[in-house]
């Protein structure tokens, strides 16, 4: 399967997999002409914000399928910025972003160029949603509704 990128500026840059067997692609913060001010400076996320990282790039998501963004190990782990909730649907044709928190306590500064995120491409499957009644769900004995921690944290 392929999967069809164009870049929207001639300075984004294309997808990586840092090994052939990733599951992940990394992805690249590239500044818009509007930020121009950006194609020489960082681009601040101060603490407790959020912002959207420009990739420059569009994808053509197969039918059945989805772009997930997820965070990069090393950034969310070392800089505290990790990924909202990004997925990319087979019908959106417009540039991908990447939606940043920085959950730290210092700003922290996304330079042209730098890896943001990962993009993982994944199989969905739709269904038929059907409205039903408490007495006609499927309740198992071992689970009920005991809902966060009821089978232990061992």
């Amino acid at each position: 399967m392929k999967l069809k990128v164009f870049r929207i500026r001639p300075a984004a840059k294309m997808p990586v997999r840092a090994h052939k067997t990733d599951a992940g692609m990394d992805l690249f913060y590239c500044p818009t002409k509007k930020d121009h001010k950006l194609y020489d400076e960082g681009y601040g996320i101060p603490p407790g914000t959020s912002k959207l990282i420009p990739t420059g790039l569009k994808f053509e998501v197969p039918e059945d399928h989805m772009l997930e963004i997820k965070n990069k190990s090393g950034i969310a782990s070392k800089k505290q910025l990790v990924v909202g909730a990004c997925v990319v649907d087979c019908g959106y044709n417009g540039e991908v972003f990447v939606n940043l928190h920085n959950i730290g306590t210092t700003t922290r500064v996304i330079e042209p160029g730098q890896k943001v995120a990962q993009a993982v491409l994944v199989p969905i499957v739709t269904c038929d949603l059907e409205e039903a009644s408490e007495d006609n769900l499927n309740q198992t004995a071992t689970r009920g509704d005991g809902g966060f921690g009821s089978t232990g944290d061992r």
